[in-house]
């Protein structure tokens, strides 16, 4: 890289080393009210949002330019073979082979190792979600995880049974 260009992106950080107009610490000139970046803010009617209040982009009603021909983010797209996928049929970054950034020296998802003390582990080394001392997401009202509760899945037990009772 050339110097010059070296010298001028250092210019544009503030204290913070971030790009002084986006920095919501030092009020940059990209920063509204709601300490988003504005063109990006929903509540301000930023430039980047559309008419159903997604990412123009992003948005597939509205064909916008990261839709790919599948309705998918062309990025994410296998048959698109966009970037964010790699030559094993992966996302990159959850690539054993490729040696993804999500992945650790344990060859785990770096998130959920229990030896690199991932973060979706708890203190009690369960996944977070699944641990009832610590009241996790995945957790109902009767102590049990939620999918193989009988009492939270009755009324969907009692349309099974009745469909099969049908036939």
């Amino acid at each position: 890289m050339d110097i010059k260009k070296i010298i001028k992106k250092k210019q544009n950080l503030c204290p913070h080393q971030r790009r002084k107009n986006r920095c919501k610490e030092c009020g940059g000139a990209s920063i509204c009210q709601h300490k988003r970046i504005r063109n990006r803010c929903k509540e301000c009617g930023g430039a980047s949002i559309c008419k159903h209040q997604r990412q123009k982009s992003q948005c597939k009603e509205c064909k916008g330019s990261s839709i790919c021909e599948h309705q998918r983010i062309r990025s994410r797209c296998k048959e698109c073979k966009g970037g964010s996928i790699c030559e094993h049929q992966r996302f990159k970054y959850q690539c054993k082979e490729c040696k993804g950034s999500s992945i650790c020296e344990h060859q785990r998802i770096r998130s959920i190792c229990k030896e690199c003390r991932g973060s979706s582990i708890c203190e009690h080394q369960r996944r977070k979600s699944n641990c009832i001392e610590c009241r996790g997401s995945s957790i109902c009202e009767h102590q049990r995880q939620k999918s193989k509760c009988k009492e939270c899945n009755k009324d969907g037990i009692d349309m099974l049974l009745l469909a099969a009772s049908q036939n």
